[in-house]
């Protein structure tokens, strides 16, 4: 995105920044009420909380907003409860699509992907006709290190539960079952390693070659069902 220098469009602008922060603070927050409500409200004894309040605060998310999210996820008002959603589709070109949704209202939320769906190329796909195709693993992303200090670092992370270690795109993804992400991510902390991130995540077995029609066209598809305040997070196979 990019600001003009007319006030009617710096209005837009500032818009679609505010409008896109707020969305984004709705999906921290109630990523933060399920983390609670799954495993209590103390991020030491939570591994999934204390991942979801990092993302909020590299986010700016204000600390107030966390603590109300802290009580509702402990059920502390009377506010509606949040549930996870899975869905799975086909998008453009025979790929396959996970959608992970945090939502208040299963209805709205299933009317709404299925209509993104509808009107961009997908069919939405019964459950586990396309999660087959990938696996389902922690995942943690730290800077790469120096050669020397290589096999000391991976020899940690294997003992902690890593069963894989790849370098993309300039950093260390190390992988895992999900039940080992929280000690391979403390693993990763305590031999140096700069953790960017730790998540669940879902990795395709085997990609899916688009043409470029395709390829464009999946590409706005995940952009606009990311766009929406339920949906967490899109995997796609496709390549």
């Amino acid at each position: 995105m990019s600001g003009h220098s007319k006030w009617s469009k710096v209005k837009q602008f500032k818009g679609a920044i505010d409008a896109k922060r707020s969305a984004n603070f709705t999906k921290l927050a109630r990523e933060i009420e399920i983390a609670v409500r799954e495993k209590g409200p103390d991020p030491g004894m939570n591994f999934r909380l204390r991942m979801a309040i990092d993302r909020a605060r590299s986010g700016n998310m204000p600390k107030d907003s966390i603590e109300r999210a802290i009580t509702r996820g402990s059920g502390s008002d009377d506010g509606v409860q949040v549930e996870s959603l899975r869905y799975e589709a086909y998008g453009p070109g025979g790929s396959g699509l996970i959608i992970e949704c945090l939502t208040d209202s299963h209805n709205r939320t299933a009317n709404d992907v299925k209509h993104i769906l509808s009107k961009n190329g997908g069919t939405l796909a019964a459950l586990g006709s396309v999660a087959f195709q990938f696996d389902h693993k922690g995942v943690v992303r730290a800077a790469t290190i120096s050669k020397d200090k290589r096999d000391e670092v991976e020899l940690a992370l294997i003992d902690a539960g890593a069963e894989d270690i790849r370098d993309e795109e300039g950093e260390m993804t190390i992988i895992s079952a999900p039940a080992d992400l929280s000690k391979v991510s403390e693993a990763a902390s305590k031999t140096g390693l700069t953790v960017s991130s730790a998540e669940f995540e879902w990795l395709p077995k085997i990609m899916v070659s688009l043409d470029p029609a395709a390829g464009e066209a999946i590409a706005k598809l995940i952009e606009i069902l990311e766009e929406n305040d339920d949906v967490q997070n899109v995997f796609t196979n496709a390549n």
